[in-house]
């Protein structure tokens, strides 16, 4: 997401278009919102689980960042600068909402995460130190904006969101896991004890 607030500008504006950044702003801060409010209504239900749903979350989120790539396979390069927004920068619109949305669910169900698997006295501690790798990361993406095309940078993202998704299917895994031991240990026990009549 820091690095998608950095990009979405020239992937809109090609040939310097004249875009409505106020407006397209205002766009993704509503479709995070909407994804912020989907999120308590996937919590609130208990058969959803949000180890389950944040695979998806992250699998949709990786192929909305993949659009922008695949969308400069199919436009003809123009050398025509200015004019609005065009009909992929439409396009593309929409896709960055969704993403955006995707990221409006994130950050709730990220929390609720976070409150189960790190303790609260250590918490801040461990995030602090998981923040250093994703500020480095930014820093050089920004630093170096002009030495990799645009298609780079939304193909590593896309790729580190694929791999969140995986990552996100092996703590589900993980967490069910002791579950099914402890049930199965009950099942043993109870077949063990004698009946007592």
């Amino acid at each position: 997401m820091y690095t998608f607030v950095f990009l979405w500008t020239p992937a809109l504006s090609p040939n310097d278009e004249e875009i409505p950044h106020g407006f397209i702003f205002a766009t993704f801060m509503l479709s995070s919102m909407l994804g912020s409010s989907l999120a308590s209504k996937l919590m609130a239900r208990s058969s959803f689980r949000v180890e389950s749903y944040m695979q998806i979350v992250f699998v949709v989120s990786s192929a909305s960042l993949m659009l922008p790539i695949l969308t400069t396979f199919f436009s003809l390069p123009t050398k025509a600068t200015g004019g609005g927004l065009s009909i992929i920068g439409c396009i593309q619109l929409l896709d960055f909402c969704t993403f955006e949305s995707c990221v409006g669910i994130f950050w709730p169900s990220i929390m609720k995460i976070r409150s189960q698997y790190i303790p609260e006295e250590a918490r801040s501690t461990i995030m602090n130190f998981f923040s250093i790798p994703l500020n480095i990361f930014v820093c050089v993406v920004l630093y170096n904006v002009d030495a990799f095309p645009i298609t780079i940078m939304f193909g590593m993202c896309s790729i580190f969101l694929f791999m969140a998704s995986i990552l996100q299917r092996r703590l589900l895994v993980i967490a069910d896991k002791p579950k099914t031991e402890d049930w199965q240990l009950k099942e043993r026990d109870a077949e063990s004890e004698p009946l007592n009549l």
